[in-house]
């Protein structure tokens, strides 16, 4: 339906927020980190310009660059990178602490590409506090598989079908469509054309919400 203004319904029992691009960005870090990383391993630039960072656990990546036999220590490697980038590294994106300071524990989960200990080292950078969360380490299928959404939900205790899901990235969207649920894209990273998405905005201050008894409801007020 691709709304840019109104309401998006019906109310929701969940929201789910994926993490870098979406609450904080880091891409500064993560440019710089996976750049040292893809030069200490010998990767050339044409090899590492065309495989998709963003929005997909660190595990595919390396391994759509790396053989088998070096690919778990490659990770630790880039783990490490990036954890010790993270002071400074991390930037609280307009609108996240307003957002989810409206929203109570048990109405919401940050469904993460990113390892759990870098996850969660960022959101402290920023200060943000989360009760729920589903990171690279809980699934085997990441993004653009709709695993790590549906195990939200599931944690959460909810229908997918009354979940919406906050993405910046075309893999998150289209798992999140793939798991039955309504999808706000964010043009943070991505420019709106191709962003497949319900409902398009620019950044999280566009979005305000309204939590009741029978739920959450979503409101837009700006165009990306």
């Amino acid at each position: 339906m691709n709304l840019l203004h109104g309401k998006l319904g019906p109310q929701f029992d969940a929201l789910l927020f994926d993490n870098d691009g979406m609450l904080v960005s880091s891409m500064e870090s993560v440019h710089r980190c996976w750049t040292r990383w893809a030069r200490e391993y010998g990767i050339t630039e044409e090899a590492f310009a065309a495989v998709e960072l963003h929005g997909r656990p660190a595990a595919e990546i390396i391994a759509d660059l790396l053989p088998e036999d070096v690919r778990a220590g490659a990770l630790a490697r880039i783990e490490v990178l990036e954890t010790e980038d993270v002071a400074g590294g991390v930037v609280l994106l307009p609108g996240t602490k307003e957002l989810l300071s409206a929203l109570p524990a048990g109405r919401w989960a940050v469904v993460t590409s990113a390892t759990r200990p870098l996850a969660e080292a960022r959101l402290r950078e920023v200060g943000i506090d989360f009760s729920e969360m589903v990171a690279a380490d809980d699934i085997t299928r990441g993004k653009p598989d709709p695993e790590p959404f549906l195990l939200a939900a599931a944690r959460l205790g909810v229908d997918p079908a009354r979940c919406a899901v906050f993405e910046d990235a075309p893999a998150g969207l289209a798992a999140g469509r793939a798991a039955g649920m309504t999808t706000v894209a964010l043009t943070t990273t991505h420019p709106a054309a191709g962003l497949d998405a319900d409902v398009v905005v620019r950044d999280l201050s566009a979005v305000s919400v309204l939590v009741g008894a029978d739920g959450v409801t979503i409101e837009t007020d700006d165009r990306p």
